[in-house]
């Protein structure tokens, strides 16, 4: 048959076989068709030349979706590279990491990054965009995409490709440069109208569209404290020459990853450490020590191995759990759907936490509440503390950053500390792994060993839960007085083994099939640690893993 039935928003049309999406957009008069950047077909990510063969569900995605937005920052990258190759020959670019929503971005080889070199990038991108260039993928043998990269001095991506599965790659050319990056592409240049650069610590930070107005470019805010961390972990990788999957696999495959583990393993210790003392040096003025973060940065392990520390210190911590402190559960505050908003710090009672707070400081005894889940009540069962001067108390929770939280005590006698894993380890110079993605792949894991929730229920609700992180969390993170990161270098290759099956156990039909099949194509690139032995039990990967002497669940 020549024809076939495409099923477009609840509608099914029908079209000649091979006939592209794109096609299909020039036909049909959607709603915001110039946003649109990417397409799920039957469920799969599919650019929008793609040419459709059988009869098929599309839904086309602008950047308000996650693929859409991911789709146009891998194509903005592109052209940003190939701008810098043009305006400085025979640089380098690397993509580093993601902060206040902007890219930042390192280039080599390059004495130095002026506000003139980066406007000169910048007029070059846009002339590009102007001239609405093809990017064309072509799919080539593993051998070939080796010589191709090669010849643009793209090292790491020549080293990447020893541990693809596949036999085979796509590349994507547009006019003479040519690259693999991981992931899907817009169709042209002309797409990528929305940006602006911006000239930062050396480097330059790529800022893309808005998501919810994409005429418009993000806001953009420097976090200096978030920077440092990221500078400071930049510095280590390249180090210990493991700033970049490959040598991380290269290490797996020599056997020379026990050693690698200890290392990783003491510099979190030595930090936590290094916490610790810093917060004895300030005496007796740090009696409350509030430990924040988003999800799954294995807080709770962070605040366990903290308090040891601290007792070393000849200090005698106690620990104050927020949940505790929860209002009854009718009077939980509700989001905008008419659900109980637990995230909320209207969840907590504020009111009690600070009075208990103020007692505890002044050298008065309180009754420490209980929250009943099971009945959504709070209860008293004699709970009784009082608190010397050298006994700080730990509160660990997602508002420990918010003054409001702790507002009754005096900034003096507070220490903040924001714990996020911050991953450093990238696939090759120019495909990043979020560290969201590693939260979310630590998060899949522990549920699934230790919660009773599958694959398909976390990633089923890690949309609710970024979104309150976005609103809870991220903003108060450089008010922190210390940040921790908790990534570890070598833990993707030990969570691969758990991770995978979990996500291949999606079905198709499920929305969750996308992200599923994403994560699933970045893990195969991981060589796979399938002995534990030297991962200690105090390890904050053992909180999602299993084998935790500090968490129980």
């Amino acid at each position: 048959m020549d024809n076939i039935t495409v099923e477009i928003m609840d509608e099914k049309r029908v079209y000649k076989k091979g006939t592209t999406l794109l096609e299909i957009l020039d036909m049909e008069n959607l709603k915001e068709r110039e946003f649109i950047v990417v397409a799920a077909v039957d469920n799969e990510i599919e650019e929008l030349t793609y040419p459709l063969e059988n009869d098929c569900r599309v839904e086309f995605l602008k950047i308000d979706d996650p693929d859409g937005m991911r789709t146009y920052m891998r194509s903005l990258s592109y052209i940003f590279i190939m701008a810098c190759n043009e305006v400085i020959p025979e640089c380098r670019v690397t993509l580093e990491h993601t902060i206040g929503k902007g890219l930042y971005c390192e280039v080599h080889e390059c004495e130095h990054v002026s506000g003139d070199t980066v406007k000169k990038i910048d007029d070059r991108m846009r002339q590009i965009v102007q001239r609405d260039m093809p990017l064309e993928k072509i799919r080539v043998s593993n051998e070939d995409a080796i010589e191709i990269f090669k010849r643009f001095g793209h090292w790491y991506k020549v080293r990447l490709m020893e541990y693809r599965e596949s036999d085979s790659v796509s590349i994507y050319k547009c006019g003479n440069f040519s690259s693999y990056f991981y992931g899907y592409m817009v169709p042209s240049t002309g797409y990528l109208k929305t940006f602006r650069l911006k000239g930062c610590n050396g480097g330059i930070v790529i800022i893309g569209p808005n998501e919810n107005k994409p005429t418009m470019v993000n806001d953009y805010t420097y976090l200096p404290k978030l920077a440092e961390v990221f500078r400071e972990t930049e510095e280590w990788a390249k180090i210990m020459d493991i700033n970049r999957v490959a040598s991380l696999n290269d290490t797996i495959k020599k056997g020379e990853y026990p050693n690698l583990i200890r290392t990783v393993e003491a510099l979190h210790e030595k930090k936590i450490s290094n916490i610790a003392d810093m917060i004895n040096h300030s005496g007796e003025g740090k009696r409350l020590v509030l430990i924040s973060g988003p999800s799954s940065s294995g807080k709770t392990s962070f605040a366990q191995r903290l308090m040891i520390q601290l007792r070393v210190n000849k200090m005698n911590p106690v620990s104050i759990s927020l949940d505790n402190y929860f209002v009854n559960r009718e009077d939980t505050p509700r989001d905008e759907n008419g659900n109980y908003d637990f995230e909320s710090i209207n969840s907590i009672d504020i009111d009690l936490f600070n009075e208990h707070l103020e007692k505890l400081i002044a050298g008065h005894e309180v009754e420490i509440p209980y929250f009943n889940f099971k009945t959504g009540k709070r209860e008293y069962r004699g709970d009784i503390l009082k608190i010397s001067k050298k006994q700080p108390v730990l509160v660990e929770g997602i508002h420990g950053l918010n003054e409001a939280l702790s507002q009754s005590v005096h900034s003096n006698d507070k220490f903040k500390i924001y714990v996020s894993a911050l991953t450093q380890l990238n696939l090759d110079e120019h495909n990043r792994i979020p560290t969201t993605d590693l939260r979310l792949i630590r998060r899949i894991v522990r549920d699934h060993n230790h919660r009773g929730n599958n694959a398909l229920k976390t990633l089923n609700l890690w949309s609710s839960v970024r979104a309150g992180e976005e609103k809870n969390i991220f903003p108060f993170q450089e008010e922190a007085d210390v940040m921790f990161n908790s990534a570890l270098v070598y833990e993707l290759a030990v969570l691969k083994k758990y991770a995978s099956p979990l996500l291949k156990s999606i079905e198709r039909s499920e929305s969750e099939y996308r992200e599923a099949r994403r994560l699933l194509s970045f893990l195969q690139y991981f060589a796979t640690i399938e002995e534990e032995a030297d991962i200690p039990p105090t390890s904050i990967l053992r909180e999602f893993i299993g084998g935790s002497r500090l968490v129980s669940h």
